[in-house]
């Protein structure tokens, strides 16, 4: 997942608090993040064009150098499709419209001692793409719309729920 860092509980911080922010704090932040105290709620962006879907390859942990959908952590006072759109158009430029949310996603990662280091619950958001091709910026390496096919036939390194998100997404919209 994507990281848009945000605060530990207790703290507060929206859009307009992380601009100008500096790279020592979006560092500060993003280390605040292993080993949390509690889960930290996490947004996904599922667009899909056909049957090719918007991915990002991550550039920070966890999962850096995977692909995955875009996303990131919800900031407090957002809803989840709004985190969800937010994150999108931070990571890839690119606009789309929430459909519904498609499912909850456990993403739990244990050091070698067995220690909780990362644990997202993550909130997967159906999408209806509105504009943009997609440029990778904030956390995202690179950006490109795949089908099943080229993800599997390119032996590209994902996010365990990738494959299975696009699966569900597709058959979402086949009801739309």
């Amino acid at each position: 997942m994507a990281e848009s860092l945000a605060p530990r509980c207790g703290e507060r911080e929206g859009p307009a608090q992380r601009e100008g922010e500096g790279q020592a704090g979006i560092e500060a932040r993003r280390e605040a993040r292993r080993y949390p105290h509690r889960p930290i709620v996490g947004v996904l962006a599922v667009v899909l064009r056909g049957e090719r879907a918007l991915v990002v390859r991550r550039a920070n942990p966890p999962m850096a150098g995977r692909w995955g959908f875009p996303g990131g952590v919800l900031e407090l006072g957002e809803t989840v499709a709004e985190g969800a759109m937010r994150e999108l158009r931070e990571e890839t430029g690119v606009v789309a419209e929430p459909i519904t949310p498609l499912t909850v996603i456990d993403s739990i990662d244990h050091d070698d001692e067995g220690r909780v280091r990362f644990h997202y619950t993550l909130v997967a958001v159906h999408a209806r793409w509105r504009s943009g091709e997609g440029i990778a910026a904030d956390d995202a390496d690179e950006v490109a719309w795949l089908s099943r096919a080229d993800i599997v036939e390119g032996g590209l390194a994902t996010a365990p729920a990738l494959l299975p998100l696009l699966e569900l997404a597709v058959k979402a919209g086949e009801g739309n």
